[in-house]
Parts: structure tokens; sequence; C-alpha cells
């Protein structure tokens, strides 16, 4: 945990702590500060390339121009509002009306954390699928909202690779863990860090519910581009009845190698939309003026350059490379459908009792400590997954590690030579 000054004579909001704000967080521990320099970073879900170069020049053309280099509209510049539609008409089966029904956002957390400034009540409860990104935990306490925490279950005794379908929700669970306080329901598909692609059978139970009970659906689709094997992404928007209560969450920097962009957008309808948007408003006032311009020439050319086609068939290439390494060591892992992660299950690997580990991951589930002597031992840095569990369900996670394969080929196949030597460590 973090240090933190209990005789401070002004004290810190209860948020801060409900949230786990000032908790030292995966991100912190597993820092490249923290670990050997060539130590490879397959923790951490940025990319090491950089985004396609017509992206970057369409950048740099928007950084030449005045208008630009100015504030935005906080619905978002016009080109890229319109770009999103004519991406998304199609998939969503309607005619968006632009200045009604998207909403740019400086990246896809912050448009999430505005929906729940704009929703949410005091003790409303949000429920979220373990395990989650962890955003979601403090965007929801921040804002007086209570977490409700609705398991993801593995494949018991599972070996060797198995599907990320293959991780299930419970829907005797899922309706139980709904009380008259809930208010909504985070369906995170393609899900980080499971790499699964929710079935059109999974989401049609969820939208039952959400009818049933009325509840806002928050659709956290930011690895929509990313879909493997031919999978069916099916938008939980587009079924029936579901228009009126979705908000669906999309991500410039995942769509096109950008993370530090900070460009995202929501698209839902108005009565979602509009209070959104006063909650965005006084939160940041408008987004990114070049990089929204960049984004939206992105968009308007992924169709004709076959854009999102090419680059999930290199993602798939990456991911094999991890694949084939996780064969060879024998041990069970999550085939992800969709996203840049790759579940490892660690249990088996055995490290000494007496080993040095740091203050940080002592007293954490068993998962921390088998990352970190991965990062020492190996040279490869992973995240361990239980710190996207609350803290009755941790068990479930501290069985994996996750590794990030949004990467170029070159150090993936660098990071499968070392783990390669992490079968002395198997038991």
């Amino acid at each position: 945990m973090a240090v933190v000054d209990d005789q401070s004579p002004v004290k810190f909001a209860s948020r801060l702590k409900d949230g786990r704000a000032l908790a030292e967080d995966v991100w912190s521990i597993y820092n490249v500060a923290n670990l050997p320099p060539d130590c490879i970073n397959l923790g951490q879900g940025y990319m090491n390339f950089a985004p396609p170069e017509w992206v970057k020049k369409a950048a740099e053309e928007a950084l030449g121009t005045v208008a630009a280099n100015h504030y935005s509209h906080p619905k978002g510049r016009m080109r890229l509002r319109q770009a999103i539609k004519k991406v998304y008409d199609p998939q969503l089966r309607r005619d968006l009306d632009v200045e009604r029904e998207i909403l740019v956002t400086s990246g896809a957390n912050e448009g999430q954390y505005s929906v729940f400034t704009a929703f949410l009540e005091q003790g409303d409860e949000v429920i979220m699928f373990e395990p989650f990104f962890d955003q979601y935990l403090a965007s929801v306490t921040f804002n007086g909202g209570v977490p409700i925490y609705v398991p993801l279950h593995p494949p018991a005794n599972a070996s060797g690779k198995f599907s990320s379908d293959e991780w299930k929700i419970n829907p005797e669970e899922l309706r139980a863990a709904i009380t008259p306080r809930t208010k909504m329901i985070i369906v995170n598909t393609p899900h980080n860090p499971v790499g699964k692609v929710f079935t059109r059978a999974e989401l049609e139970m969820i939208a039952a519910l959400a009818k049933e009970f009325n509840l806002l659906v928050m659709a956290d689709e930011v690895y929509d581009t990313l879909v493997f094997d031919g999978k069916e992404h099916v938008r939980i928007a587009t079924l029936p009845g579901m228009w009126d209560r979705t908000v669906t969450v999309g991500s410039a920097g995942k769509s096109f190698a950008a993370t530090g962009w900070r460009v995202g957008w929501l698209i839902g309808p108005e009565y979602i939309i509009r209070p959104t948007l006063a909650a965005s408003t006084r939160i940041v006032f408008c987004s990114n003026s070049p990089l929204q311009e960049a984004a939206a020439a992105g968009l308007e050319q992924v169709q004709e350059r076959r854009f999102f086609e090419t680059q999930t068939a290199q993602y798939a290439e990456r991911r094999d490379i991890l694949t084939g390494c996780f064969d060879m060591l024998g041990l069970p892992y999550t085939n992800p459908e969709g996203s840049y992660f790759i579940l490892l299950d660690i249990s088996r690997v055995k490290f000494p009792d007496d080993y040095p580990f740091p203050q940080s991951v002592l007293g954490r589930g068993r998962d921390f400590r088998a990352c970190w002597f991965i990062a020492i031992e190996i040279g490869v840095s992973s995240i361990p997954v239980s710190e996207f569990y609350c803290i009755e369900h941790a068990n479930i996670g501290e069985v994996y590690a996750r590794f990030s394969f949004c990467k170029d080929v070159d150090t993936l196949r660098q990071a499968s030579e070392r783990l390669k030597k992490l079968k002395q460590y198997i038991v």
C-alpha cells in the first residue's frame, strides 16, 4: 500500500480509499523503473510501435492549421463525429445523429467516467464482471457508486490451450447480484483481460435482465477491431430494445495503436449522451483537437485501406508467437478470441520460499510473487490477474498472469525465447 501521512492537517476524501486509488497498484509495482533494464515489458497494454503513417501524417497536417490548435466543441470535432457515424452506422444498423447521439471524449476512460458522473446517485450499484478493467472501480466509487462483482468462471481442470469463450457467466449469480439499488451493468467485450468475446446468447441473457430491471448498460467495446478466428462481435446495442438503454464506448487509441492520444467516443440515445456531455464539459471541457482530426482521418480511410482486417491479421500473428511458446511450456492458457491479452496459468511455477521479494508484492496473491519472479529471473514482465478482482474472488485470479501481445514481432520472439527458460521452474 502507498504510504499516507495520517497526521496531515487536511484529510483527503474517503473515496480515494474506496476506489483503491491510494494503493500501490500493479502498474507501479511492475513499472520499468522497478525491474531490470533489459526486462521485456509484456505486462502493460501499450504498443511499442507507432500508429500507421497515414494517420500520423494527418496529425502533422492538423498541427499545421490554426483551427485545430484551439478548443474544439465539447461534443467533439464535427469531422470526427461524422467519421464515427460512417463506421458505426452499418454496425449499429442506425442513422446516427452526430449532434445528439455521438460524443467525443478524452479517451474511452474519461467517457466512461462522465457517464458515471451523469447517472450515478450516492449508493447506486454497478455490476461488473470479474476480472474487470481496474479503472472501473475508481470511476464508480469516485462518483458515489457501489461496485457489485460477478465473476466469469474459467473451465475447471483446464489443460493446454483453452478458448476464452470457456470463461462463463453464471446466469443465476448475475440475477442474484441485482438489487433495487442496481443502476448499471458494464459489459466489456472483447474483454480485458480474458479476451472473451461475449456470445449472442450471453448478451441476450444480459439484455433480458437489463430490460426486466430497467438497467443502463455500458458496452465497453474498445477492442472491437481486434476479434480473431472469424468470431462474431455482437454489439449489445443492436439487440431488441437495447439501443434505448445502452451507451457504446470506442477508442482511437486501441484502433490505431495510439493509446497516448487519449481520443475516445460514446454512442447512444440522446437521453444518455446529453447529460454525459454536461458532465464531460465540466471535467475536461473538450478533447485534443489535432488528434481528433487525425482519428477522423483514420476512420475515414479504414474501409478503403482494409486497415482493420490487416491489423487483425497482424495481431493474430503476434498472438501465435506467444501461444506457441506456451504450448511448448505445457502450461494451461486462455487463447483469446479478442483484445491483445493472454492469461497464462502460473500455478505450477515454483519459486523458492526464501526468494528476496520486495515488500510491495508480499501480502498479495501468489500471482504477484510469481510475476515478480518471472520478471527478475526470466526477464519478461506480466501482470498478476488477482489485481482485477475483489478480495473475495481474488483466488480465481491468482492462478493467472496476463501477457500482452501488442508488441512488435521481434520483441515477442525475443520474449518467447526467454519464457522457454521458465520450463526449469515448472513442477
